[in-house]
Order: structure tokens, then sequence, then C-alpha cells
């Protein structure tokens, strides 16, 4: 039997993994693919971290740049600009919220942790800023480590892989993990990296063996969360991709997804709850 790693030292709080967590979505950017410009005051930021919290989100995971496909990076100033005033205030308002920051910059993660974030989500794994690895270890936080292939500038333009894409994503967080072990990072999280350099079909070769994962012996996050493998596939939008990501992520749970990223906490919740039960229920 395979060894999991199932709990997370969250700013000294110790998160089990055991049961998974939801992890909700709140985006501080004008243009993400879903949700771009909503939160831009500090009345909807709370009024949307306050319905997430009620509906059970485990973890609030704030972005302050756009990762979508085509999206440009933009300066280290601007994102903190963005993020930093939106922690203060959350946690004025709800403290002890567990908080996690999407950022690909080693400053941004320094910075918002030594403001009261206790995780890093980083969809680059350090290969846009060299430095990220080192803070990381440094400053001694869960990190999510994820796939992605390119930058979200170019990940899409031209997606190929030399060899099957489930074995060279395990092979690229094999190689990343042992350069954060080396850092001595003790929390890691693995993210596939659905939508991040991949074509529909590889977003579904990766969740359909998503459990071979678990010979990394870590939690195993998803974002499946409204994106194209959805909605290109039945041919709806965003918007209306709803029902298509309940049933990924009852899928996810299924191949032992621990974190789901998400939009829609409340969905999200009971699709858990539901599936929690027909686990626990025995075969006649």
């Amino acid at each position: 039997m395979l060894y999991q790693h199932t709990t997370l030292n969250c700013q000294g709080r110790i998160m089990d993994l055991t049961r998974p967590k939801i992890m909700g979505i709140l985006n501080l950017t004008p243009d993400s693919f879903f949700d771009g410009g909503r939160y831009q005051t500090e009345k909807a930021l709370l009024t949307q971290v306050e319905k997430m919290l009620s509906e059970g989100a485990d973890i609030i995971d704030i972005g302050g740049m756009s990762s979508r496909p085509g999206a440009k990076l933009i300066p280290v100033e601007e994102e903190l600009n963005r993020v930093l005033p939106a922690i203060r205030t959350i946690l004025k308002e709800h403290p002890g919220t567990v908080i996690s920051i999407d950022t690909v910059r080693s400053e941004v993660a320094r910075q918002t942790i030594g403001a009261g974030a206790a995780i890093i989500n980083d969809i680059s794994a350090g290969t846009i800023d060299p430095g990220m690895f080192k803070t990381v270890g440094e400053i001694n936080c869960p990190y999510i480590l994820m796939h992605i292939q390119g930058i979200p500038e170019n990940m899409q333009k031209s997606v190929q892989y030399n060899g099957h894409v489930v074995t060279t994503v395990m092979d690229f967080l094999i190689e990343k993990m042992g350069q954060l072990r080396a850092l001595d990072v003790k929390d890691i999280i693995i993210d596939p990296g659905f939508g991040f350099g991949k074509t529909v079909d590889h977003n579904y070769e990766l969740l359909k063996n998503l459990s071979s994962f678990r010979i990394l012996e870590v939690p195993i996050m998803v974002g499946l969360s409204r994106k194209s493998m959805i909605h290109k596939l039945l041919d709806v939008t965003p918007e209306t991709a709803l029902n298509g990501t309940t049933a990924l992520h009852f899928a996810a749970l299924e191949n032992n997804a621990k974190i789901l990223r998400v939009h829609d906490v409340l969905e999200a919740k009971e699709t858990l709850t539901l599936w929690e039960k027909l686990k626990d229920t025995p075969l006649l």
C-alpha cells in the first residue's frame, strides 16, 4: 500500500486531507476566462468570500494575474497591489481563513505569505521565476506544483508531446519534486494542469489516469471548473458548464483527488457529500 502525505501545515494550522477539501477561486483580475472583473471592490470581494465560506470552502485561492490562454504577464507591483489589500481585508473580517495565492512570482509569494496567506499555488512550477523554489523553501509553506507546457501566452498555440501525456506530466512532476525536496519543502501538492498546454483529449487522458499519480505519495489537486475540456466537448459556454463541471468533479474524487479548485463551492461541496456517502455505503 502506498503511503500518502495527508496533512498540510498552514501557518501553524494543520489541515487534514483525509477528507477532500474544496478550494474556492477568487480572481482579482479584469480578464480571467469566467469571472474576470467581478470582485474589484471591497464589498464585492467580501460578499463573495462570505458566500464561499458559508457554502463550505476550506481554502480561498486568490489570483492577481490571469492565467487564461493568451494572457500576458503583468508587473509584479500591479499583482501585489491587487492581492495584498485583499488578503488583509479577508483576514480582518474572517480571521483564520486559509488563503492560497495563485502566483508565479517569488516576490509575490514572499510578501503574501508575510501578510497572512498560507499556501502558494504556482501554475508554472517554478519555470517562470527561477527564484520561486528557493523562496518557498525559505518561507516554509505548502506549495502547489502544477504541470504546464509553455506559458499562458503561448501554451495552447501548438500543443504536442513526445510520448504519452500522462508519463510526460509524471516525469515533470517527479523532477520538480526532487528539486523542492532538496530545498526542504515539506508540503507539496501536485496538479496535473488541466487546460495548461493540453488538448481536450490530453485532459481526459490525465483525468482517466489521475489515480496513477498516487505513486508520488502527495495530495492531488485538480482545477477542472468550467474549463474548455467541458464546454468544447458539450458545445456550451463557461457560463453553462456547471453541470459538466460537477460530473468531472465526481470522476476526480473517484480517482483520488484531494483538493477541488472550483468557482462554485456549494455544488462542489454537494458533490463531495454524495461521493462520500456512496464510497462509505457497503456492497451487498
